[in-house]
């Protein structure tokens, strides 16, 4: 099948209040294209520099997110153009983020990672260190960033019974921690489900999905 139409039988699936993230890591731009000319403008990358490189030869337009584990050190590369950092799990990266924000003259949009999973190669913030964070008085004086919601990524299982678990879990984090509302917080993006899962996810309160191999097909590893 063409990647319209993987994207449009995609799209047809999940509900008008959903955003679907075209996940385009590895993938050509000639892919991502394919995708773009069929209406799909949120693409997701996990490397910045190749984020970064994918950006200048594509339209402007592109909503670029970046979804993969979040290096301080190359946060400056994507600051000027990214539209929504999805994997941050602690104080110090917000900061340089707000740091390369004021830079660019512009408010950077960002989500909180809560770790909901049980393995251990999965990164993210406990209920309460996400507490701890968005009670701190140092995120009040970071006015450079946005933290509009929070993203978890659920064991990779074939047990359904686990998956939903972890995705309610993450929705009571969300139900919980919305309440600490400030001026650089105002939560209402809830980013989990990707190919295998979008839709437990979706039924279990998610508001964003992150889908790659069932629009372009397995990854390509380089």
């Amino acid at each position: 099948m063409s990647i319209k139409h993987n994207l449009h039988t995609i799209q047809n699936s999940i509900p008008e209040h959903v955003t679907l993230i075209a996940v385009s890591k590895t993938k050509p731009i000639s892919d991502i294209l394919e995708a773009y000319t069929a209406g799909q403008r949120a693409f997701g990358e996990n490397k910045i520099q190749e984020m970064a490189e994918k950006q200048e030869l594509l339209p402007k337009d592109i909503e670029w997110h970046m979804i993969g584990h979040l290096q301080t050190n190359k946060v400056k590369y994507m600051a000027k153009f990214v539209h929504l950092i999805h994997g941050v799990d602690d104080l110090k990266k917000l900061k340089e983020i707000n740091k390369q924000a004021i830079k660019h003259h512009r408010i950077i949009n960002c989500l909180l990672q809560i770790k909901i999973a049980k393995e251990e190669t999965k990164f993210g913030l406990s209920l309460s260190d996400a507490e701890m964070i968005l009670k701190s008085e140092e995120l009040s004086n970071l006015k450079n960033i946005h933290i509009s919601g929070f993203m978890g990524m659920a064991s990779f299982t074939e047990d359904e019974m686990i998956i939903r678990e972890e995705f309610k879990t993450l929705k009571n984090c969300f139900n919980s921690l919305k309440n600490y509302k400030s001026l650089n917080f105002n939560p209402t993006i809830l980013s989990m489900g990707m190919s295998g899962d979008y839709q437990i996810a979706i039924e279990e309160g998610s508001t964003m999905i992150r889908v790659g191999s069932l629009i372009f097909g397995e990854r390509n590893y380089i």
